[in-house]
């Protein structure tokens, strides 16, 4: 699905940063350390990354879950980080999130019917009766039969689990979903299933989609642009087809590197990144990555390079880029 930027973005976030406090000691990590970018009403932005980089930290940081340690979001112009517990109430119909985990995720003393309805029934919506066929009509649109709203989640498969996860999240008819590596739990087969139906239900619905995952062949499939993360910051942010064709940082080139060919025949170098990842309580000075960069010199260790415009809407963290 392409979507043009045109207009006022549906989420603009500038400048977020989400620090934690060590436990039992004075250090402070910094999971998400300035962190800006914009989705644009009915877009997929993919957010891609090792795992530990700030990628669910920032999904449920804009959404308040986290409460944020600096930085502004709007939603639809309305700023989401100022707004009191009634705005953000009212603001949370609009926004909602697919967990990662479908097992921890559901109640288990709770049947499914409960679980998709407990939405409409926090925020008063409708009698008894319609929220059951409201239950029912959700349970259909995410492939799932009516009469399952009477079993409890042990009794589901994984996939099926995370549709029940999906079809909780559409019940107040939100505009914007978080999906927080809804995939990354299930087999390869029930990951194709699960994204072709967030797809589908994308055109039909209008949704806007935050899509986290550290699948880079997932985000490909799904996503309009991609933002690539390293170490609490984004390195590189383009539509998808470009990033994917012509990586620009480093970072993004390794990742793309490491993304399996299914044609035998066919070979791919891969970029083998050398040391570990350091730690978000003290990250290296300059750029990030540098301490893992192949094409890192001096100069990287003094300068933290802020995203830049290498061509057209295509932006890199990187002095060496373009």
């Amino acid at each position: 699905m392409s979507v043009a930027n045109e207009g006022e973005p549906l989420i603009e976030v500038r400048d977020l940063k989400k620090h934690f406090s060590a436990e039992g000691t004075a250090d402070v990590v910094r999971a998400v350390d300035g962190v800006s970018f914009e989705i644009w009403q009915g877009e997929t932005l993919g957010l891609v990354g090792e795992s530990g980089c700030g990628k669910s930290t920032i999904g449920r940081s804009i959404l308040r879950l986290h409460e944020p340690t600096s930085g502004s979001m709007t939603f639809d112009g309305t700023s989401v980080f100022g707004a009191s517990n009634k705005e953000l109430q009212r603001l949370r119909r609009e926004m909602q999130i697919i967990f990662q985990d479908p097992y921890s995720s559901l109640d288990p003393r709770m049947s499914v019917g409960s679980i998709v309805s407990e939405p409409l029934k926090i925020h008063k919506i409708g009698t008894r009766a319609e929220q059951s066929d409201r239950v029912a009509e959700l349970l259909k649109r995410v492939g799932l039969d009516p009469y399952y709203a009477k079993r409890y989640p042990h009794e589901f498969s994984g996939g099926q689990r995370q549709r029940i996860g999906i079809a909780r999240a559409l019940a107040l008819n939100p505009r914007f979903i978080v999906c927080d590596e809804p995939v990354s739990a299930l087999d390869v087969s029930v990951q194709a299933q699960v994204v072709n139906l967030l797809d589908d239900l994308q055109d039909e619905l209008g949704l806007t989609y935050l899509f986290i995952s550290h699948g880079l062949a997932v985000v490909e499939h799904i996503s309009d642009r991609v933002a690539v993360m390293y170490l609490g910051k984004i390195v590189e942010i383009c539509n998808a087809d470009e990033l994917y064709a012509s990586p620009m940082h480093p970072y993004t080139k390794a990742l793309l590197s490491a993304i399996p060919v299914p044609d035998p025949r066919q070979k791919r170098e891969r970029i083998i990144l050398k040391g570990d990842v350091p730690s978000p309580v003290d990250p290296p000075s300059g750029c990030r990555f540098r301490t893992r960069c192949p094409i890192a010199s001096d100069e990287c260790s003094s300068i933290e390079p802020d995203l830049r415009e290498i061509s057209q809407d295509h932006f890199v963290a990187c002095i060496k880029a373009g």
